[in-house]
Protein backbone atom coordinates (compact mmCIF):
# COMPACT_ATOMS: atom_id res chain seq x y z
CA UNK A 1 0.00 0.00 0.00
CA UNK A 2 1.21 3.33 -0.79
CA UNK A 3 1.49 6.12 1.65
CA UNK A 4 -1.59 8.31 2.38
CA UNK A 5 -0.93 11.81 3.18
CA UNK A 6 -2.76 14.46 5.52
CA UNK A 7 -2.40 17.75 5.40
CA UNK A 8 -3.33 19.95 8.33
CA UNK A 9 -4.66 23.69 7.99
CA UNK A 10 -5.76 26.35 10.38
CA UNK A 11 -8.04 29.23 9.79
CA UNK A 12 -10.19 32.01 11.76
CA UNK A 13 -6.97 33.00 13.99
CA UNK A 14 -2.97 31.34 15.33
CA UNK A 15 -2.82 29.20 18.33
CA UNK A 16 -5.74 26.90 17.96
CA UNK A 17 -3.78 24.05 18.96
CA UNK A 18 -3.06 22.26 15.40
CA UNK A 19 0.09 20.49 16.67
CA UNK A 20 -1.72 18.73 19.43
CA UNK A 21 -4.93 17.70 16.59
CA UNK A 22 -1.72 16.68 14.47
CA UNK A 23 -0.23 14.42 17.20
CA UNK A 24 -3.86 13.50 18.00
CA UNK A 25 -4.29 11.51 14.45
CA UNK A 26 -0.61 10.37 14.27
CA UNK A 27 -1.93 8.94 17.85
CA UNK A 28 -4.77 7.23 16.75
CA UNK A 29 -3.43 5.83 13.75
CA UNK A 30 -0.60 4.21 15.33
CA UNK A 31 -3.28 2.41 17.36
CA UNK A 32 -4.41 0.98 14.51
CA UNK A 33 -1.20 -0.38 13.62
CA UNK A 34 0.09 2.39 10.86
CA UNK A 35 3.60 3.62 10.65
CA UNK A 36 3.24 7.22 10.80
CA UNK A 37 5.07 10.46 11.00
CA UNK A 38 4.55 14.08 11.11
CA UNK A 39 6.01 17.05 9.35
CA UNK A 40 6.10 20.93 10.62
CA UNK A 41 5.99 23.24 7.82
CA UNK A 42 6.42 26.99 9.21
CA UNK A 43 6.29 29.71 6.79
CA UNK A 44 8.41 32.07 8.51
CA UNK A 45 12.02 33.26 6.65
CA UNK A 46 14.08 31.82 9.18
CA UNK A 47 16.12 28.93 8.02
CA UNK A 48 14.88 27.05 11.79
CA UNK A 49 13.72 28.86 15.42
CA UNK A 50 17.42 28.35 16.58
CA UNK A 51 18.02 32.20 16.63
CA UNK A 52 14.43 33.08 17.43
CA UNK A 53 13.68 34.66 21.09
CA UNK A 54 11.49 32.46 22.89
CA UNK A 55 9.02 35.39 22.91
CA UNK A 56 8.84 35.30 19.54
CA UNK A 57 7.92 31.59 19.00
CA UNK A 58 8.69 29.27 22.12
CA UNK A 59 11.07 27.19 23.29
CA UNK A 60 13.20 25.67 20.45
CA UNK A 61 13.24 21.98 20.19
CA UNK A 62 16.29 20.15 19.06
CA UNK A 63 16.07 16.56 17.56
CA UNK A 64 18.23 13.65 18.27
CA UNK A 65 20.07 14.21 14.60
CA UNK A 66 21.03 17.41 16.19
CA UNK A 67 18.23 20.14 14.61
CA UNK A 68 16.89 22.85 15.91
CA UNK A 69 13.01 23.03 15.13
CA UNK A 70 9.27 24.17 16.12
CA UNK A 71 8.38 23.00 19.66
CA UNK A 72 5.46 21.21 17.88
CA UNK A 73 7.92 18.62 17.41
CA UNK A 74 7.58 18.06 21.38
CA UNK A 75 4.38 17.31 21.15
CA UNK A 76 4.52 14.97 17.68
CA UNK A 77 7.33 12.98 20.01
CA UNK A 78 5.53 13.03 23.30
CA UNK A 79 2.50 11.45 21.89
CA UNK A 80 3.76 9.31 19.49
CA UNK A 81 7.25 8.08 20.83
CA UNK A 82 8.55 8.72 17.31
CA UNK A 83 11.90 10.10 16.73
CA UNK A 84 11.87 13.38 14.56
CA UNK A 85 14.88 14.43 12.21
CA UNK A 86 15.54 17.45 10.49
CA UNK A 87 13.14 16.32 8.10
CA UNK A 88 10.50 16.83 10.01
CA UNK A 89 10.45 20.42 10.29
CA UNK A 90 10.58 22.35 7.10
CA UNK A 91 10.68 26.65 6.85
CA UNK A 92 9.87 28.65 4.30
CA UNK A 93 13.74 29.72 4.56
CA UNK A 94 15.07 26.69 4.15
CA UNK A 95 12.95 26.11 0.93
CA UNK A 96 13.49 29.10 -0.89
CA UNK A 97 17.69 28.77 0.21
CA UNK A 98 17.55 24.92 -1.53
CA UNK A 99 15.82 26.82 -4.58
CA UNK A 100 18.00 29.93 -4.98
CA UNK A 101 21.82 27.51 -4.35
CA UNK A 102 20.79 25.22 -6.62
CA UNK A 103 20.17 28.65 -8.92
CA UNK A 104 23.55 29.62 -8.45
CA UNK A 105 24.88 26.05 -9.34
CA UNK A 106 23.20 26.35 -12.36
CA UNK A 107 20.94 23.30 -11.68
CA UNK A 108 17.42 24.89 -13.74
CA UNK A 109 19.78 25.90 -16.90
CA UNK A 110 18.87 29.38 -16.97
CA UNK A 111 14.89 29.24 -16.46
CA UNK A 112 13.19 32.06 -14.88
CA UNK A 113 13.03 31.07 -11.06
CA UNK A 114 9.25 31.43 -9.79
CA UNK A 115 7.37 31.08 -6.86
CA UNK A 116 5.21 28.63 -8.92
CA UNK A 117 6.66 26.30 -10.21
CA UNK A 118 10.08 26.02 -8.30
CA UNK A 119 9.57 26.98 -4.53
CA UNK A 120 6.24 24.87 -5.18
CA UNK A 121 7.67 22.03 -6.71
CA UNK A 122 10.32 21.88 -3.74
CA UNK A 123 7.58 22.08 -1.13
CA UNK A 124 6.28 19.22 -2.58
CA UNK A 125 9.18 17.25 -2.29
CA UNK A 126 9.82 18.11 0.66
CA UNK A 127 6.23 16.96 1.83
CA UNK A 128 6.61 13.34 -0.28
CA UNK A 129 10.52 12.87 0.79
CA UNK A 130 11.02 9.33 2.75
CA UNK A 131 12.74 9.89 6.00
CA UNK A 132 15.96 9.17 7.30
CA UNK A 133 14.87 8.42 11.23
CA UNK A 134 17.78 8.13 13.87
CA UNK A 135 19.45 4.77 14.40
CA UNK A 136 17.73 2.49 15.52
CA UNK A 137 14.45 4.02 15.40
CA UNK A 138 11.78 1.62 14.49
CA UNK A 139 8.83 4.01 14.67
CA UNK A 140 9.15 7.00 12.17
CA UNK A 141 8.19 6.09 8.98
CA UNK A 142 11.56 4.63 6.65
CA UNK A 143 10.30 4.92 3.09
CA UNK A 144 7.37 6.10 0.37
CA UNK A 145 6.20 2.28 0.47
CA UNK A 146 4.72 1.03 3.71
CA UNK A 147 7.54 -0.70 6.16
CA UNK A 148 6.88 -4.53 6.29
CA UNK A 149 4.74 -5.60 9.75
CA UNK A 150 2.39 -2.71 9.53
CA UNK A 151 -1.19 -3.23 9.72
CA UNK A 152 -2.24 -1.17 6.73
CA UNK A 153 1.04 0.67 5.39
CA UNK A 154 1.74 4.19 6.66
CA UNK A 155 0.79 8.16 6.59
CA UNK A 156 2.92 10.91 6.67
CA UNK A 157 0.55 13.90 8.26
CA UNK A 158 2.13 17.54 7.44
CA UNK A 159 1.06 20.33 9.63
CA UNK A 160 0.85 23.96 8.16
CA UNK A 161 2.03 26.61 10.37
CA UNK A 162 0.28 30.26 10.43
CA UNK A 163 -3.30 30.56 9.45
CA UNK A 164 -5.10 30.34 6.29
CA UNK A 165 -4.96 34.03 4.44
CA UNK A 166 -1.79 34.46 5.66
CA UNK A 167 0.73 35.60 2.60
CA UNK A 168 3.90 33.82 3.43
CA UNK A 169 1.61 30.55 3.81
CA UNK A 170 0.17 30.86 0.18
CA UNK A 171 3.06 28.90 -1.60
CA UNK A 172 2.09 25.68 1.23
CA UNK A 173 -1.52 26.35 0.03
CA UNK A 174 -0.66 26.08 -3.66
CA UNK A 175 2.00 22.77 -3.26
CA UNK A 176 -1.14 21.13 -1.15
CA UNK A 177 -3.47 21.64 -4.05
CA UNK A 178 -1.28 20.12 -6.34
CA UNK A 179 -0.68 17.80 -4.78
CA UNK A 180 -4.54 16.88 -3.38
CA UNK A 181 -5.10 16.29 -7.16
CA UNK A 182 -1.69 14.43 -7.90
CA UNK A 183 -2.71 12.04 -4.72
CA UNK A 184 -6.48 11.72 -5.23
CA UNK A 185 -7.76 9.04 -2.61
CA UNK A 186 -4.11 8.95 -1.50
CA UNK A 187 -4.48 12.47 0.74
CA UNK A 188 -7.11 14.13 2.90
CA UNK A 189 -7.51 17.65 3.91
CA UNK A 190 -7.99 18.64 7.74
CA UNK A 191 -8.50 21.83 8.67
CA UNK A 192 -9.42 23.31 11.89
CA UNK A 193 -10.78 26.49 12.51
CA UNK A 194 -11.87 28.29 15.41
CA UNK A 195 -15.86 29.17 16.06
CA UNK A 196 -16.24 31.61 19.09
CA UNK A 197 -18.47 32.38 21.89
CA UNK A 198 -20.38 35.82 21.91
CA UNK A 199 -21.14 36.08 25.71
CA UNK A 200 -23.50 39.04 25.50
CA UNK A 201 -25.35 37.09 22.87
CA UNK A 202 -24.97 33.81 24.80
CA UNK A 203 -23.88 32.36 21.09
CA UNK A 204 -21.78 30.41 19.27
CA UNK A 205 -20.73 31.64 15.74
CA UNK A 206 -20.32 29.66 12.84
CA UNK A 207 -19.24 32.59 10.31
CA UNK A 208 -15.99 32.66 10.63
CA UNK A 209 -15.32 29.06 10.08
CA UNK A 210 -17.70 29.69 6.88
CA UNK A 211 -15.71 32.59 5.83
CA UNK A 212 -11.96 30.25 6.40
CA UNK A 213 -13.38 27.42 4.36
CA UNK A 214 -14.37 29.89 1.88
CA UNK A 215 -10.67 31.41 1.41
CA UNK A 216 -9.42 27.95 1.55
CA UNK A 217 -11.79 26.58 -1.10
CA UNK A 218 -10.64 29.73 -3.46
CA UNK A 219 -7.33 28.48 -2.97
CA UNK A 220 -8.60 25.26 -4.93
CA UNK A 221 -9.02 23.00 -1.70
CA UNK A 222 -11.41 21.63 -0.54
CA UNK A 223 -11.28 20.23 3.06
CA UNK A 224 -12.30 16.71 3.77
CA UNK A 225 -12.85 16.92 7.19
CA UNK A 226 -13.35 19.55 10.07
CA UNK A 227 -12.09 20.26 13.29
CA UNK A 228 -14.02 22.96 15.09
CA UNK A 229 -11.91 24.46 17.84
CA UNK A 230 -14.52 25.64 20.57
CA UNK A 231 -14.74 26.40 24.52
CA UNK A 232 -18.66 25.43 24.07
CA UNK A 233 -19.88 22.07 23.52
CA UNK A 234 -21.51 22.01 19.69
CA UNK A 235 -24.97 20.68 18.97
CA UNK A 236 -25.64 18.53 16.41
CA UNK A 237 -27.62 21.76 14.74
CA UNK A 238 -25.00 23.48 15.01
CA UNK A 239 -22.47 20.96 13.33
CA UNK A 240 -25.04 20.34 10.80
CA UNK A 241 -25.43 23.85 9.94
CA UNK A 242 -21.00 23.61 9.50
CA UNK A 243 -21.43 20.98 7.46
CA UNK A 244 -24.16 21.92 4.70
CA UNK A 245 -22.44 25.63 4.37
CA UNK A 246 -18.68 24.45 4.12
CA UNK A 247 -19.89 21.11 1.92
CA UNK A 248 -18.49 18.57 4.41
CA UNK A 249 -19.86 15.57 5.66
CA UNK A 250 -21.65 15.82 8.96
CA UNK A 251 -19.69 12.99 10.28
CA UNK A 252 -16.40 14.84 9.20
CA UNK A 253 -16.97 17.71 11.34
CA UNK A 254 -15.81 17.30 14.57
CA UNK A 255 -15.31 19.39 17.72
CA UNK A 256 -12.38 20.00 19.67
CA UNK A 257 -13.39 21.23 23.01
CA UNK A 258 -11.08 22.81 25.82
CA UNK A 259 -10.03 19.93 27.66
CA UNK A 260 -8.52 19.22 31.23
CA UNK A 261 -5.32 17.98 30.01
CA UNK A 262 -4.08 18.08 25.85
CA UNK A 263 -3.75 14.39 26.79
CA UNK A 264 -7.40 14.11 26.89
CA UNK A 265 -7.51 15.51 22.70
CA UNK A 266 -6.92 11.61 20.97
CA UNK A 267 -9.23 10.31 23.38
CA UNK A 268 -12.01 12.99 22.42
CA UNK A 269 -10.90 12.62 18.81
CA UNK A 270 -11.23 8.75 18.83
CA UNK A 271 -14.76 9.21 20.57
CA UNK A 272 -15.97 11.53 17.70
CA UNK A 273 -14.47 8.98 15.03
CA UNK A 274 -12.10 11.30 13.71
CA UNK A 275 -9.68 8.36 12.98
CA UNK A 276 -12.25 6.50 11.26
CA UNK A 277 -13.19 9.77 8.83
CA UNK A 278 -9.71 9.80 7.52
CA UNK A 279 -9.60 6.08 6.93
CA UNK A 280 -13.02 6.38 5.15
CA UNK A 281 -12.18 9.03 3.20
CA UNK A 282 -9.07 7.18 2.10
CA UNK A 283 -10.72 4.02 1.33
CA UNK A 284 -9.20 1.76 4.14
CA UNK A 285 -11.60 -0.74 5.67
CA UNK A 286 -12.07 0.74 9.65
CA UNK A 287 -12.09 -2.21 11.26
CA UNK A 288 -12.47 -1.98 15.07
CA UNK A 289 -12.03 0.66 17.69
CA UNK A 290 -8.49 0.28 19.43
CA UNK A 291 -8.78 0.17 22.78
CA UNK A 292 -5.08 2.28 23.33
CA UNK A 293 -5.47 0.61 27.14
CA UNK A 294 -1.90 2.30 28.18
CA UNK A 295 -3.06 5.44 27.11
CA UNK A 296 -6.33 5.37 29.35
CA UNK A 297 -4.12 3.84 32.06
CA UNK A 298 -1.95 7.09 32.00
CA UNK A 299 -5.20 9.17 31.96
CA UNK A 300 -6.70 7.34 34.74
CA UNK A 301 -3.65 8.30 36.77
CA UNK A 302 -3.66 11.87 35.85
CA UNK A 303 -7.66 12.07 37.07
CA UNK A 304 -6.46 10.10 40.22
CA UNK A 305 -3.54 12.36 40.83
CA UNK A 306 -4.75 15.61 43.08
CA UNK A 307 -2.01 15.84 45.79
CA UNK A 308 0.25 18.77 44.78
CA UNK A 309 3.45 19.23 44.58
CA UNK A 310 5.11 22.75 44.26
CA UNK A 311 8.37 23.01 41.82
CA UNK A 312 9.69 26.29 41.13
CA UNK A 313 11.25 27.20 37.56
CA UNK A 314 14.08 30.12 37.74
CA UNK A 315 14.70 31.27 34.75
CA UNK A 316 14.31 34.62 32.92
CA UNK A 317 11.34 33.55 30.43
CA UNK A 318 8.17 34.53 31.70
CA UNK A 319 5.88 32.69 29.55
CA UNK A 320 4.87 29.06 29.09
CA UNK A 321 5.95 28.39 25.79
CA UNK A 322 9.54 29.40 26.99
CA UNK A 323 10.09 26.03 29.06
CA UNK A 324 7.24 23.56 27.14
CA UNK A 325 8.89 20.60 27.21
CA UNK A 326 10.20 21.31 30.74
CA UNK A 327 6.79 21.81 31.85
CA UNK A 328 5.26 18.81 30.78
CA UNK A 329 8.17 16.19 31.45
CA UNK A 330 7.51 17.48 35.34
CA UNK A 331 3.71 17.34 34.57
CA UNK A 332 4.24 13.54 33.62
CA UNK A 333 6.77 12.60 35.98
CA UNK A 334 4.28 14.22 38.43
CA UNK A 335 1.28 11.60 37.12
CA UNK A 336 3.75 8.48 37.49
CA UNK A 337 4.66 9.60 41.06
CA UNK A 338 0.73 9.52 41.53
CA UNK A 339 0.93 13.29 42.40
CA UNK A 340 0.15 16.77 40.31
CA UNK A 341 3.10 18.95 39.93
CA UNK A 342 2.16 22.31 40.73
CA UNK A 343 4.71 24.08 38.64
CA UNK A 344 5.54 27.94 39.89
CA UNK A 345 7.59 30.48 37.95
CA UNK A 346 10.48 32.17 39.47
CA UNK A 347 12.12 34.77 37.50
CA UNK A 348 15.34 34.88 38.11
CA UNK A 349 16.25 38.72 37.05
CA UNK A 350 14.68 39.65 40.53
CA UNK A 351 16.24 36.76 42.89
CA UNK A 352 18.58 38.34 45.52
CA UNK A 353 20.30 37.18 48.43
CA UNK A 354 17.94 39.07 50.54
CA UNK A 355 14.51 37.59 48.69
CA UNK A 356 15.75 34.07 47.81
CA UNK A 357 14.28 32.59 51.22
CA UNK A 358 11.05 34.19 50.21
CA UNK A 359 10.83 33.48 46.56
CA UNK A 360 11.79 30.07 47.20
CA UNK A 361 9.57 29.62 49.73
CA UNK A 362 7.02 26.25 49.87
CA UNK A 363 9.09 24.69 46.89
CA UNK A 364 9.72 21.29 47.00
CA UNK A 365 12.25 21.45 44.89
CA UNK A 366 13.72 23.46 42.15
CA UNK A 367 14.92 23.77 38.29
CA UNK A 368 17.40 26.20 37.28
CA UNK A 369 16.45 26.40 33.79
CA UNK A 370 18.30 26.25 30.49
CA UNK A 371 19.37 29.48 28.45
CA UNK A 372 21.22 31.81 26.45
CA UNK A 373 22.75 35.04 27.50
CA UNK A 374 24.25 37.13 30.66
CA UNK A 375 20.66 38.15 31.79
CA UNK A 376 19.44 36.64 35.03
CA UNK A 377 22.22 34.39 35.60
CA UNK A 378 23.15 35.92 39.31
CA UNK A 379 19.71 35.42 40.10
CA UNK A 380 20.15 31.63 39.09
CA UNK A 381 23.27 31.38 40.50
CA UNK A 382 21.80 32.79 44.12
CA UNK A 383 19.02 29.93 43.92
CA UNK A 384 21.56 27.43 43.21
CA UNK A 385 23.26 28.35 46.80
CA UNK A 386 19.97 28.67 48.74
CA UNK A 387 19.04 25.03 47.27
CA UNK A 388 22.51 23.29 47.83
CA UNK A 389 22.53 25.24 51.27
CA UNK A 390 19.04 24.13 52.29
CA UNK A 391 19.06 20.59 50.68
CA UNK A 392 16.59 21.07 48.75
CA UNK A 393 15.89 19.41 45.51
CA UNK A 394 17.37 20.88 42.90
CA UNK A 395 17.94 20.18 38.67
CA UNK A 396 20.33 22.16 36.72
CA UNK A 397 19.55 21.77 33.05
CA UNK A 398 22.14 23.01 30.11
CA UNK A 399 22.99 26.55 31.73
CA UNK A 400 21.12 25.62 34.56
CA UNK A 401 24.03 23.10 35.46
CA UNK A 402 27.00 25.75 34.44
CA UNK A 403 25.48 28.17 37.10
CA UNK A 404 25.36 25.02 39.66
CA UNK A 405 29.35 24.73 38.80
CA UNK A 406 29.75 28.21 39.16
CA UNK A 407 28.16 28.45 42.38
CA UNK A 408 30.15 25.99 43.97
CA UNK A 409 33.23 27.38 42.45
CA UNK A 410 32.49 30.75 44.18
CA UNK A 411 31.41 29.85 47.27
CA UNK A 412 33.13 26.61 47.93
CA UNK A 413 36.20 26.29 45.94
CA UNK A 414 36.73 29.84 47.08
CA UNK A 415 37.25 31.21 43.38
CA UNK A 416 35.22 34.64 43.77
CA UNK A 417 35.52 35.47 39.84
CA UNK A 418 34.50 32.18 38.67
CA UNK A 419 32.31 32.40 35.69
CA UNK A 420 31.42 31.45 32.22
CA UNK A 421 33.81 32.40 29.43
CA UNK A 422 30.19 33.57 27.84
CA UNK A 423 29.25 35.80 30.41
CA UNK A 424 33.17 37.27 31.60
CA UNK A 425 36.05 36.55 28.42
CA UNK A 426 39.08 37.77 31.04
CA UNK A 427 37.73 35.42 33.85
CA UNK A 428 40.60 34.18 35.78
CA UNK A 429 38.62 30.88 36.89
CA UNK A 430 36.59 29.78 33.52
CA UNK A 431 34.90 26.99 35.25
CA UNK A 432 32.53 27.04 32.07
CA UNK A 433 35.09 27.62 28.47
CA UNK A 434 34.44 27.25 24.84
CA UNK A 435 36.00 23.82 23.34
CA UNK A 436 39.33 24.37 21.85
CA UNK A 437 37.58 23.52 18.50
CA UNK A 438 34.85 26.01 18.53
CA UNK A 439 37.24 29.26 19.35
CA UNK A 440 37.51 29.65 15.44
CA UNK A 441 33.95 29.28 14.36
CA UNK A 442 32.11 32.71 14.30
CA UNK A 443 28.86 31.84 12.06
CA UNK A 444 25.91 32.26 14.42
CA UNK A 445 25.08 28.71 15.32
CA UNK A 446 28.17 26.88 14.17
CA UNK A 447 29.81 26.67 17.42
CA UNK A 448 26.57 24.98 18.54
CA UNK A 449 26.91 21.13 20.32
CA UNK A 450 23.70 19.67 18.98
CA UNK A 451 21.35 16.68 18.55
CA UNK A 452 22.25 13.06 20.79
CA UNK A 453 25.30 12.10 22.46
CA UNK A 454 26.65 9.14 24.42
CA UNK A 455 27.14 9.42 28.25
CA UNK A 456 28.85 7.15 30.29
CA UNK A 457 27.46 6.89 33.68
CA UNK A 458 29.54 6.40 37.20
CA UNK A 459 28.38 3.15 38.27
CA UNK A 460 26.89 3.75 42.20
CA UNK A 461 25.78 7.24 41.48
CA UNK A 462 22.17 9.34 42.20
CA UNK A 463 22.21 9.09 38.07
CA UNK A 464 23.15 6.12 37.62
CA UNK A 465 20.47 4.87 40.10
CA UNK A 466 17.99 7.18 38.48
CA UNK A 467 18.92 5.01 35.02
CA UNK A 468 18.25 1.99 36.43
CA UNK A 469 21.90 1.09 35.91
CA UNK A 470 22.13 1.63 32.66
CA UNK A 471 26.52 2.32 31.46
CA UNK A 472 25.67 4.33 28.42
CA UNK A 473 22.55 6.82 27.49
CA UNK A 474 22.28 8.92 24.79
CA UNK A 475 20.86 12.39 25.53
CA UNK A 476 20.19 15.86 23.69
CA UNK A 477 22.25 18.71 23.49
CA UNK A 478 21.95 22.45 22.69
CA UNK A 479 24.76 24.70 23.86
CA UNK A 480 28.25 26.33 23.23
CA UNK A 481 29.95 26.39 26.59
CA UNK A 482 31.48 23.31 28.46
CA UNK A 483 32.53 22.16 32.20
CA UNK A 484 36.03 23.07 32.42
CA UNK A 485 38.07 19.85 32.76
CA UNK A 486 41.21 21.77 34.17
CA UNK A 487 39.06 22.23 37.46
CA UNK A 488 37.67 18.82 37.96
CA UNK A 489 39.76 17.07 40.36
CA UNK A 490 39.13 20.02 42.85
CA UNK A 491 35.42 19.76 42.32
CA UNK A 492 35.55 15.96 42.84
CA UNK A 493 37.47 16.95 45.96
CA UNK A 494 35.41 19.47 47.57
CA UNK A 495 31.76 16.87 46.89
CA UNK A 496 30.76 17.73 43.33
CA UNK A 497 30.76 14.53 41.51
CA UNK A 498 30.99 14.50 37.63
CA UNK A 499 29.06 11.22 37.47
CA UNK A 500 28.66 11.64 33.58
CA UNK A 501 31.22 11.85 30.78
CA UNK A 502 31.27 11.63 27.60
CA UNK A 503 33.10 8.71 26.19
CA UNK A 504 34.39 10.01 22.79
CA UNK A 505 35.70 13.72 23.81
CA UNK A 506 36.06 13.59 27.45
CA UNK A 507 33.40 16.14 28.16
CA UNK A 508 31.31 16.26 31.37
CA UNK A 509 28.13 15.85 31.08
CA UNK A 510 26.28 15.43 34.33
CA UNK A 511 27.22 16.75 37.70
CA UNK A 512 25.96 15.94 41.30
CA UNK A 513 26.50 16.43 44.79
CA UNK A 514 25.71 13.00 46.58
CA UNK A 515 25.42 14.41 49.78
CA UNK A 516 22.15 16.13 48.83
CA UNK A 517 19.25 14.92 48.80
CA UNK A 518 19.27 15.16 45.09
CA UNK A 519 21.06 17.93 43.65
CA UNK A 520 22.07 17.36 40.18
CA UNK A 521 23.22 19.02 36.84
CA UNK A 522 22.66 17.78 32.97
CA UNK A 523 24.80 19.83 30.31
CA UNK A 524 21.79 17.76 28.12
CA UNK A 525 18.08 18.51 27.72
CA UNK A 526 16.82 15.55 28.90
CA UNK A 527 12.68 17.14 28.91
CA UNK A 528 13.44 16.32 24.93
CA UNK A 529 13.19 12.87 25.55
CA UNK A 530 10.28 12.65 27.95
CA UNK A 531 6.71 11.33 26.49
CA UNK A 532 3.75 10.03 27.97
CA UNK A 533 3.78 6.38 27.82
CA UNK A 534 7.66 6.94 28.63
CA UNK A 535 8.48 9.55 31.39
CA UNK A 536 12.28 10.65 31.30
CA UNK A 537 13.80 8.49 34.63
CA UNK A 538 15.92 11.81 35.85
CA UNK A 539 12.72 13.95 35.88
CA UNK A 540 11.09 10.68 37.56
CA UNK A 541 13.72 10.66 40.31
CA UNK A 542 13.66 14.45 40.76
CA UNK A 543 10.31 14.26 41.32
CA UNK A 544 10.28 11.37 43.75
CA UNK A 545 12.79 13.42 45.82
CA UNK A 546 10.24 16.31 45.62
CA UNK A 547 8.24 14.37 47.27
Amino acid sequence: MQTKYIFVTGGVVSSLGKGIISASIGKLLQARGYKITIKKFDPYINIDPGTLNPYEHGECYVTEDGFETDLDLGHYERFTDIHTTRNNSITTGRIYKTVIDRERHGDYLGKTIQVVPHITDEIKRRMLAPLSPPEGDTNALKSNEAPSGAVGGAFVICEIGGTIGDIESAPFMEAIRQLRWQLGRDAVCIHLTYVPYLKAADELKTKPTQHSVKELQGMGIQPDILVLRTERHLDDAMRMKVASFCNVDLECVVQSEDMPSIYEVPVSMQRQGLDAAILRKIGIPVGETPAMKPWHDFLDKQRKATREVHIGLVGKYDLQDAYKSIRESLNLAGIYNDVKAKIHFVNSEGVTRENVAAQLKGMAGIIICPGFGQRGIEGKIIAAEYTRTHDIPTFGICLGMQMMVIEFARNVLGYQDANSREMSADTLHPVIDLMEEQKTVTNMGGTMRLGAYDCELVKGSRTDEAYGGQTIVKERHRHRYEFNNYYKEEYEQAGMKCVGINPAANLVEIVEIPDKRWYIGTQFHPEYSSTVLHPHPLFMSFVQACI
